[in-house]
């Protein structure tokens, strides 16, 4: 079986750079949308129940990063 041609080194670069960005990106969303819910809700829990769906979201997505880039 032949081995499929490897990316370009900037492209490898930009692919995983993007985890650096993701995983802050779910976390501060998930908190926002809590934060929104809560005010419109008047509650005051559902930040921290969207901020862990936030960082469990971003956690999912940097495993299936990570599994397909090194398949």
């Amino acid at each position: 079986m032949a081995a499929p041609p490897k990316k370009p080194v900037w492209s490898q670069i930009g692919d995983y750079a993007s985890i650096g960005v993701m995983l802050p990106a779910c976390t501060v969303t998930g908190y926002y949308i809590g934060v929104l819910l809560d005010h419109l809700f008047h509650t005051s829990y559902l930040n921290i129940v969207f901020l862990i769906l936030g960082i469990i979201a971003g956690f999912a997505e940097l495993i299936k990063l990570v599994s397909r880039k090194s398949s």
